[in-house]
């Protein structure tokens, strides 16, 4: 990037700053100035989400929108802090960009690493020496107490397992994963068959979809895309079933079992054609 694409950059960056304090200043917008950071939290994972989903869509343009959006996000925070005197955007950006430093020193230092790996493993020691040196590390702190019990499950099971396969805590490979998924299969169809309670039950299902989160890991897999993709086919297939009972004129509830299957067979098989 040039010298002068970077004084756009960092003027177009400022004005949007502004912008935003425009909005939420007196005589701005009515709706921007009555939100807090509480308010905003539905619309800050909804934004992330949205990202994600334009990441998976495969459209550039509609990507770059949905930053913008989550860049609102960031920003709108930033702003609310600022006008109660707590931090600013400019805190944000020398607190993320010193940490950024700080965490890779295989490129702004002189540590040498020749892996991703090692690096990730350097990562974690880093972040524990951070809490040590503001004296928030305690004796029964865990590595794991950074993964937010907020996330939706599958990701934090991604995150988890990532964080402690970096110090070694995992699977060999994922031959050795499939091996467990298949004991996991087993104990739950004894749960099943057994009349287990459902506690027992639920706790089996649990913990077959851990391993399969696990497997995907493995297999280098992002879990929580793989099941939206798998959650997009079949609203997809699903909708021919419906194109098609619409064009004999009826609905679902009017159709049988054996005819809806017929339809999601001629999808799958046009889908694959």
């Amino acid at each position: 990037m040039s010298e002068s694409s970077e004084q756009t950059l960092g003027a177009r960056f400022e004005e949007f700053v502004r912008l935003i304090a425009r909005l939420r200043a007196p005589g701005g917008c009515p709706w921007d100035r009555e939100q807090t950071h509480a308010s905003l939290k539905p619309m800050t994972i909804e934004e992330a989400y949205e990202v994600l989903e334009a990441i998976d869509d495969g459209d550039d343009a509609e990507l770059a929108g949905e930053l913008g959006d989550l860049l609102l996000q960031v920003v709108f925070h930033s702003q609310i802090a600022a006008e109660a005197g707590r931090f600013t955007m400019a805190d944000v950006l020398e607190r993320v960009s010193a940490k950024m430093v700080r965490r890779h020193p295989h490129v702004f230092g002189d540590v040498r690493t020749d892996s991703s790996h090692e690096v990730l493993r350097n990562w974690e020691a880093i972040k524990k020496a951070e809490l040590e040196e503001k004296g928030e590390a305690r004796p029964e702190s865990s590595m794991l107490d950074s993964v937010s019990k907020r996330l939706p499950a599958a990701m934090e099971s991604f995150q988890m397992t990532t964080k402690v396969g970096r110090v070694g805590f995992d699977w060999p490979d994922a031959t050795a994963v499939l091996a467990k998924l298949d004991e996991e299969v087993a104990e739950l169809k004894d749960a099943v068959h057994g009349g287990a309670a459902h506690a027992a039950v639920e706790e089996e299902i649990g913990d077959l979809l851990f391993v399969a989160v696990n497997l995907a890991r493995k297999l280098g897999a992002d879990p929580e895309s793989a099941l939206k993709g798998a959650n997009r086919k079949f609203r997809r297939r699903f909708r021919a079933v419906e194109d098609g009972l619409r064009a004999r004129g009826k609905t679902p509830a009017e159709s049988s079992l054996p005819e809806m299957d017929a339809l999601w067979n001629e999808a799958k098989l046009k889908e694959r054609e």
